[in-house]
């Protein structure tokens, strides 16, 4: 008898492993590969990914129902219902119109005009710390990393270029500045998220995360400080055209004010078509030109969404994500145990979804299980939840931020990753901050629902 429940469980655990299988796939394809090219640039993500979801086609399964094997048609179909999925539309929605906002304002000269204007006002020293505070406010006020990319990452690439900078280095500052408001800000759907799945109020969950976001934000500023005093020269710039500003003084704006981000790339779009018709810089087939060219510098950064989320959509029908929460709540023996369980599965979760918000809902219950099993302060679970599903979506080269900074900044993902200083940064405060919680044994409240406990009471 107890052969046979062994025997099951390691069969249970295989499977689950099975169903993970094609992200490990993708990730030892794409790390391999790039280690035998010797450049971690030369390998296409998409291709990964291409060989990530053959595999996974043919290990797919239904873990609801494991003695029905699935054909081939249900697994396309599987794969096309997760390359679908409104969220996935949404990001090609706004891949496409980011892409023909960015090349049409390049072509009336508005990049041009914004960064001389830029370099006019910023002072040399301070230029890669003003950028990330702009970033943070920016993504403060609109409660979005998405939106505050499309916004200033065109300018910061155009400011680096400028300047003879890095552009994987000051996309990167705008990247991090981006998941300081994806973290904190009272609109937020990850502050959303993690404050409802964990019932605790929105101002209580912001005072438990400013004891991880400061000491982050403190060491980030002090690095782009030190590196703007070695590095930030800025050249001479000649005179600009104020008009030609406002195209990207309207995105910032609607932005900031919560507007629909396809709405206010519409309106930056118009913007950018009627200044360019007055100042006679394309007519009507060179502005459609112009726009066919910014689609096509997304078509990358498209096919790799649409493969990542049929990839994903395989592996949870297969049992992947339910596999993850199983292994990780099974041996919680102390506070500091329970809080790190809490991190780590929302992590893993995030990796396989590729989307920090879609991360907080899937474990949110099971969070909220814990915290409640083993007395853990909400406050700090939702914190410790929002914070870590941020760390890692600011890092994974497939996820949505990343992917839009690297087609609107025309460089690789990849680049970008070793100089994301504040995700970084941010993981390791709250990873220490976790470390230094008292070891205080876990008071596991399933055992006072004993028949004993019960009796007794």
């Amino acid at each position: 008898m107890n052969m046979e429940k062994n025997k099951t469980k390691d069969t249970h655990g295989w499977e689950g492993w099975i169903a993970l299988s094609p992200l490990i796939v993708f990730l030892v394809t794409y790390v391999v590969s790039s280690m035998l090219a010797g450049d971690f640039y030369k390998i296409p993500i998409s291709s990964a990914f291409v060989v990530a979801c053959l595999y996974g086609a043919l290990v797919c399964r239904d873990a609801s129902n494991p003695t029905h094997r699935m054909n081939i048609d249900e697994r396309v179909l599987t794969f096309s219902r997760g390359a679908s999925h409104p969220n996935i539309m949404l990001m090609v929605w706004v891949f496409i119109l980011a892409g023909a906002f960015a090349t049409s304002a390049k072509e009336i000269g508005a990049v041009d005009a914004t960064v001389a204007a830029a370099l006019h006002i910023v002072p040399p020293r301070v230029l890669f710390a003003g950028l990330f505070l702009t970033a943070c406010f920016i993504s403060m006020s609109i409660g979005t990393s998405v939106g505050t990319i499309v916004a200033l990452v065109p300018l910061a690439a155009g400011m680096a270029e400028e300047c003879g900078q890095s552009v994987p280095f000051v996309t990167a500052i705008i990247v991090g500045g981006s998941f300081f408001g994806d973290n904190l800000s009272f609109i937020s759907d990850t502050t959303i998220a993690a404050t409802r799945s964990q019932g605790v109020l929105m101002h209580d969950k912001f005072k438990a995360n400013l004891r991880i976001v400061l000491p982050a934000v403190i060491l980030t500023l002090l690095i782009y400080a030190w590196k703007g005093s070695h590095d930030g020269v800025v050249p001479h710039t000649g005179p600009y055209n104020v008009f030609l500003i406002l195209p990207y003084l309207a995105i910032i704006v609607l932005a900031v004010t919560g507007m629909n981000v396809v709405l206010t790339l519409v309106i930056g779009i118009l913007a950018n078509a009627a200044i360019g018709f007055g100042m006679g810089c394309f007519d009507w087939v060179g502005w459609l030109h112009t726009l066919g060219n910014g689609v096509s510098t997304m078509y990358e950064l498209i096919v790799v969404t649409l493969l990542a989320g049929g990839l994903m959509e395989m592996i949870r029908v297969s049992g992947g994500l339910d596999f993850i929460i199983r292994c990780l709540t099974r041996s919680i023996r102390q506070r500091r145990g329970a809080y790190l369980s809490i991190a780590v599965l929302v992590s893993l979760v995030n990796l396989c979804t590729a989307n920090n918000t879609i991360a907080i809902i899937t474990s949110g219950n099971i969070v909220r299980q814990i915290t409640e099993r083993f007395g853990l302060d909400p406050r700090r679970s939702a914190s410790i939840l929002d914070t870590f599903s941020c760390c890692i979506q600011g890092i994974i080269p497939y996820g949505a931020q990343l992917l839009m900074a690297a087609g609107l900044a025309q460089i690789s993902t990849t680049s970008v990753i070793p100089h994301l200083y504040y995700p970084f940064l941010l993981g390791i405060s709250a990873f220490a901050l976790i470390l230094l919680e008292r070891q205080k044994p876990c008071h596991d409240k399933q055992q006072d629902t004993s028949p004993q406990n019960t009796n007794e009471s």
